[in-house]
C-alpha cells in the first residue's frame, strides 16, 4: 500500500473533529467529544487517546503555537493545517508517543483532511519541533523567568497572561501559582454524586468508583464511561465535580432561623446541583423550584431531575432578573451565577481562549443584580448560598462585598474558595448570606 493510501488513524481524526467544532462552532470540547466518539465508533483506549489528544492539543495551543510558529518559513498557515501541527506538537511534546509515529500519523491526517499540499510542511514542522524537548522549547518560547514571572508561567502552561494575573491575585501571592496553573493542565477526574434517598454511594463503589473525600455523595470513576453506571443511566446518581457537590450542600447545611420548607435554585441549569438539592429536599420534607433562564437548559434541568419524587421539585423557564415569585417566598436559595468558568479550565480548556477581562466587568454586573434578587427572594432568617465556578475576586468576594455593603438587611456568615490544586475539586466560591429577622 502507497503511504498516500495508508489510512487514517481514527483516534487522531477524531481529535481533528473536535479541533474543528472547537474553532468553527465555539463548541465545548467535553460536550462535543462524546458525539464524536460515537461517530468514529471509538472506545476504550482508542478513545482515551482521541480525548487526550483533543483536549491536550487545546489546552496547550498557547505554548505550541509559537513553538510552531518558530519552525514555520512563512507566517501564514491554514486553520486546519495548524490544527494538525498542534495535535502533532501534543504527541512530541507532551504524550509517550514515539517521534516517527507523531510525525508520519500527522501527515497521514492533513493528506486525509486538507490535500497532499501542506503534507511536505507538517513533515517538515514537526521534525523540527521533534529537535528539542518541551522543557527545551519553554526556555527558547517563554519569557525569562526572573524577569517576568507571570509571563513566564502563562507561557510555559499555556494561560493568557490576564488569567494568569487574575489567579494570582486570588491565590494572594505567586507561592501557588505555578501549582494551580498545572492543575488547571490535568486531566479532571470524572466524579458522580449519589443522590440520597435514590442511590447509595456503595453502589456507585460496586460500578468501579472510589468515594471522594470532602462529600459524602461523591464517588471517583477509576475508569470507564459514566453513562454505562446504572445509577447515572436513571437519574439516581449524576456526573458532578465534588467542589459542585459542596455549594450544593453548603446552601442545605447553612442554619437559618424559622421553617425549612420551600427552597430556590435561582439559575439551575444544566441541573447536577438542582438534582442533589432535590434529593435532600425529598428526605427534609421540603420543595424545590429549580428556574432556568433558558428553555433548552431548563430541559436539561428537568432531565436532571427524572429520578426525583412527583411533587417534590419544580422547574421553570423564565429570567431570574425578573422573578414571577413574591419576594420573600423562600427559606433556602442558592445563586450560581453565570460566571467567566476560570475555576473550570480543566474541563473547559478552550474557555481560557474565548474569554477576555471585559467579559468579567460585563459578568459582574449580572452577578450583583442576581445576588440581590436571590436576597429579596429569601424570607428574613432565611439563607442564600452565592457561588461561582471562578476564583477571579471580582466574581467572588467583589461581589458579596459590594451587595452586601449596600444592604442593612444582611449578614455573611461563611465563604469558602476551593482549588484544583488544593483539593482537587473545580475552583468553587461560595459565600452564604443570611437576612436579618424584622425587628
Amino acid at each position: 500500500m502507497s503511504e498516500r493510501r495508508r489510512p487514517v488513524d481514527r483516534s487522531r481524526r477524531a481529535a481533528l473533529d473536535v479541533l474543528t467544532a472547537v474553532r468553527i462552532d465555539d463548541a465545548y470540547a467535553n460536550l462535543v467529544l462524546p458525539q464524536v466518539l460515537r461517530k468514529h465508533r471509538l472506545e476504550g483506549r482508542d478513545a482515551g487517546l482521541a480525548t487526550e489528544l483533543a483536549s491536550g492539543a487545546i489546552r496547550m495551543q498557547g505554548l505550541y503555537d509559537p513553538i510552531i510558529d518558530a519552525c514555520l518559513t512563512r507566517p501564514r498557515l491554514q486553520a486546519q493545517v495548524r490544527d494538525v501541527l498542534r495535535l502533532g506538537a501534543h504527541q512530541l511534546l507532551s504524550m509517550r508517543v514515539p517521534d516517527h509515529a507523531a510525525i508520519s500519523t500527522s501527515v497521514d491526517l492533513v493528506r486525509a483532511s486538507v490535500g497532499q499540499g501542506p503534507a511536505g510542511l507538517v513533515n517538515a514542522v514537526l521534525r523540527k519541533i521533534s529537535a528539542r524537548d518541551l522543557d527545551g522549547w519553554v526556555a527558547e518560547v517563554a519569557p525569562d523567568r526572573e524577569a517576568d514571572l507571570h509571563g513566564h508561567l502563562g507561557a510555559a502552561h499555556s494561560h493568557p497572561r490576564w488569567i494568569v494575573d487574575a489567579l494570582a491575585e486570588a491565590l494572594g501571592s505567586d507561592d501557588e501559582l505555578e501549582a494551580l496553573l498545572a492543575a488547571d493542565n490535568a486531566a479532571p477526574r470524572v466524579t458522580l454524586a449519589a443522590r440520597p434517598g435514590l442511590a447509595e454511594v456503595a453502589e456507585l463503589e460496586r460500578a468501579g468508583g472510589t468515594r471522594t473525600h470532602l462529600s459524602p455523595y461523591g464517588v471517583v470513576l477509576d475508569g470507564g464511561d459514566p453513562a454505562g453506571v446504572p445509577a447515572v443511566v436513571d437519574g439516581r446518581a449524576g456526573v458532578q465535580d465534588e467542589g459542585s457537590q459542596l455549594v450544593a450542600l453548603a446552601m442545605t447545611e447553612a442554619p437559618l432561623v424559622g421553617r425549612d420548607e420551600r427552597w430556590l435554585d435561582l439559575c439551575a441549569g444544566p441541573g447536577g446541583k438542582a438534582a442533589l438539592l432535590a434529593a435532600l429536599a425529598a428526605q427534609r420534607g421540603a420543595t424545590l423550584v429549580a428556574n432556568e433562564r433558558q428553555p433548552h437548559r431548563a430541559s436539561l434541568v428537568a432531565s436532571a431531575l427524572r429520578a426525583v419524587p412527583d411533587g417534590v421539585a419544580r422547574v421553570l423557564a423564565g429570567d431570574g432578573t425578573r422573578p414571577p415569585w413574591v419576594p420573600g417566598t423562600f427559606d433556602r436559595v442558592l445563586l450560581d451565577a453565570p460566571c467567566s468558568g476560570l475555576g473550570a479550565l480543566r474541563r473547559r480548556p478552550e474557555s481560557r481562549w474565548r474569554r477576555a477581562p471585559r467579559d468579567v466587568e460585563v459578568l459582574v454586573g449580572l452577578q450583583q443584580v442576581l445576588l440581590d434578587v436571590a436576597l429579596e427572594s429569601v424570607r428574613p432568617g432565611g439563607v442564600v448560598v452565592y457561588a461561582t465556578c471562578s476564583p477571579v475576586l471580582a466574581e467572588t468576594t467583589g461581589v458579596v462585598d459590594a451587595v452586601v455593603g449596600r444592604r442593612d438587611d444582611t449578614d455573611e456568615i461563611d465563604r469558602f474558595q476551593l482549588w484544583p490544586h488544593r483539593e482537587g475539586t473545580d475552583a468553587m466560591f461560595a459565600a452564604t448570606l443570611r437576612r436579618r429577622q424584622l425587628a
